[in-house]
């Protein structure tokens, strides 16, 4: 199994379902986002450039989307932190995912790979 596999599939429901389904919605967001395993993370690479990551927050065990670029964006469900290139999207594995809402972001993230 390769590393990119691992970070789904080691993970107890219902982190793992809905990593899964995240992975899913990202994929099917655009066609140009590669999936890279990179950094040791799952990363969707948009012309080499990462526009979005996985993780799962170590404290809340709530999967997330760091958004790249995601610094220039406001949006009031985007966490920035002590981080300086990307803002985190934070997703309750137990609730609906919310897809209009990432698409969202996703639509405002992309028009700066544009520019």
């Amino acid at each position: 199994m390769k590393p990119i596999d691992h970070f789904y599939f080691d993970k107890e429901e219902p982190i793992k379902g809905c990593l899964l389904a995240l992975k899913k919605i990202i994929s099917d967001y655009n066609s140009e986002l590669e999936s890279r395993w990179y950094y040791r993370l799952p990363c969707y690479m948009y012309k080499n450039q990462i526009f979005c990551y996985l993780w799962v927050d170590k404290k809340t065990q709530f999967p997330y989307i760091a958004i790249g670029k995601g610094i220039k964006i406001e949006h009031p469900d985007l966490i920035q932190g002590k981080r300086t290139f990307t803002k985190l999207l934070f997703i309750d594995p137990t609730m609906d995912i919310p897809v209009k809402k990432i698409h969202n972001i996703f639509d405002m993230a992309m028009k700066l790979y544009q520019e």
